[in-house]
C-alpha cells in the first residue's frame, strides 16, 4: 500500500497542472449543493425562530410580507401608517400585550425602533450597561450598532432627515445614549431602541422651543386668551435637557399620531382568534400570523433553491463526465508504463490500485477543498437575516 500511495503522489505531482484543475472542479460541484442546503437551513431557521416569537403583527392593510418583514427585522417599508389610536383601542381591549413600532426613522443609516419599554421583556433584551430609555430623545443601542458606532453611555447621536433638503422637514434630534444592550444574535443587535414618544419629535409633531415670554416681540404672530401664538421663525430645539423638557409638547392630537405597526401577545388562543377576526374583518387594517407569512415566503426560497438543485446536479454530471474522460485519456496515454510494470512483474491489480489510489487521493484533496470553502463562506458571509 506504501508503494501504491508513493507512486500514485509522485503521478499526480508531475502532471500539478492537470490535478490541480481536477481537484478544483470537483471541490466547486461539491461547495456549490453544500452552501445553498447550508444556508438555506439556516436562513428558515433563523427566519422561523423570530416569527414563532411574535404571535401577532397588526398593521395597515397591502403586502403582508413588506409589513412583517418591517415589523419584524425593522426594514424599511412603504406601508400605510396606523394612527396611535388603534393602538390604544387594542390595549384597552385587554386581549393580551399590545406594543407599539414606529419605524420610519434612522440614526447614520441605523434604524430607530420607536417603541415601549414592555418590547425590551418581551424580546428578552438585557442591558450590558446603563438604563432602558424612559426619557424623549434617550436611545439604547444593540450590541452590534454599539460596535460598529463606537459609542457609548452618555454619548450622543445625530438622527439621519427624511429628506435632507426639504425646509418643510422636522430638523435633525440630537439623541441620548443611555444604554447598550447585551448581544442576542438577533436584528435587534442591528437597531437603536427609543420611548414611543421620541418618533412624535421626530416626526415634528413635538417639538420645544424658547419660553413665549423670553422671544422677541416680533417672532409673536398673536396673544390669545388661551395663550401665545409664536411664528415658525422661533428657534426649535433639537434636544431635550432636564432644563427644558418642560418646554416639548406635542401638536395635534395624539391619537392621529403614526405607527408602522403594532405587536400583540395575546393572553390566549381565544383572545388571538377574536381579535384576529375583528381586525381582519375592517377594511383598512389587517392583522397577520408572522409564522404564516414566513412558510409563505420560504415557499418561494425552495423553488428557487429547487432551481439551483437542479443546476447543481448538471454540473455535477458535467464535471463526473469529464473526469471519467480524463482517466479514460490518462489510461490511454500510460498504456505503455503498465506495460513496463507488467513486464517487471507487476499484476493486473498493481494498475488497478494505481489508478484507484491517485483517483482516492484527488477526491479526498476535493472534499477537504470544498469542506474549507464552506466553512470560510459561513465565517465570512454577513448573517443573511439581519441583513434583511
Amino acid at each position: 500500500m506504501r508503494d501504491l500511495l508513493y507512486l500514485s503522489s509522485r503521478h499526480a505531482l508531475h502532471h500539478r497542472v492537470r490535478t490541480a484543475i481536477l481537484i478544483l472542479c470537483l471541490a466547486v460541484a461539491a461547495y456549490l449543493p453544500s452552501i445553498v442546503q447550508i444556508l438555506t437551513v439556516r436562513y428558515e431557521t433563523s427566519l422561523n425562530a423570530r416569527a414563532q416569537s411574535t404571535p401577532l403583527i397588526m398593521g395597515a392593510k397591502g403586502n403582508r410580507f413588506d409589513l412583517t418583514l418591517s415589523a419584524l427585522y425593522f426594514r424599511s417599508s412603504k406601508t400605510d401608517p396606523v394612527p396611535y389610536a388603534e393602538f390604544e383601542t387594542l390595549a384597552n381591549a385587554r386581549a393580551g400585550l399590545a406594543i407599539p413600532l414606529n419605524l420610519r426613522f434612522t440614526a447614520q443609516t441605523v434604524p430607530i425602533v420607536c417603541t415601549s419599554i414592555e418590547y425590551f421583556d418581551a424580546r428578552s433584551l438585557t442591558l450590558d450597561s446603563g438604563n432602558k430609555p424612559l426619557r424623549v430623545g434617550d436611545i439604547v443601542l444593540g450590541s452590534a450598532v454599539a460596535s460598529v458606532l463606537n459609542k457609548s453611555v452618555g454619548e450622543t447621536i445625530q438622527s439621519d432627515q427624511p429628506q435632507a433638503f426639504d425646509i418643510a422637514e422636522a430638523p435633525a434630534i440630537t439623541l441620548r445614549i443611555v444604554g447598550v444592550l447585551k448581544p442576542t444574535g438577533t436584528p435587534d443587535d442591528e437597531a437603536i431602541f427609543a420611548e414611543i414618544r421620541t418618533a412624535w419629535m421626530l416626526e415634528g409633531a413635538m417639538h420645544g422651543h424658547d419660553k413665549a415670554t423670553e422671544v422677541d416681540p416680533r417672532m409673536v404672530f398673536a396673544e390669545t386668551d388661551d395663550g401665545v401664538v409664536l411664528n415658525s421663525a422661533v428657534r426649535q430645539l433639537n434636544q431635550i435637557t432636564a432644563e427644558n423638557a418642560a418646554s416639548f409638547h406635542v401638536h395635534g392630537e395624539e391619537g392621529d399620531l403614526p405607527l408602522s405597526a403594532i405587536l400583540l401577545f395575546p393572553s390566549s388562543n381565544k383572545d388571538a382568534t377574536i381579535v384576529k377576526a375583528r381586525i381582519n374583518n375592517s377594511r383598512l387594517y389587517q392583522m397577520l400570523i408572522p409564522s404564516d407569512v414566513i412558510d409563505d415566503l420560504m415557499g418561494f426560497v425552495f423553488r428557487i433553491k429547487g432551481f439551483l438543485d437542479l443546476v447543481a446536479v448538471l454540473l455535477a454530471i458535467c464535471v463526473g463526465l469529464m473526469t471519467l474522460l480524463v482517466i479514460l485519456l490518462t489510461m490511454k496515454l500510460r498504456a505503455r508504463e503498465m506495460l513496463t510494470l507488467n513486464h517487471i512483474g507487476c499484476g493486473r491489480f498493481t494498475t488497478i490500485g494505481l489508478y484507484s489510489t491517485e483517483l482516492a487521493m484527488i477526491l479526498i484533496a476535493s472534499a477537504i477543498l470544498a469542506a474549507l470553502s464552506v466553512w470560510l463562506s459561513l465565517a465570512l458571509l454577513p448573517n443573511l437575516v439581519t441583513a434583511i
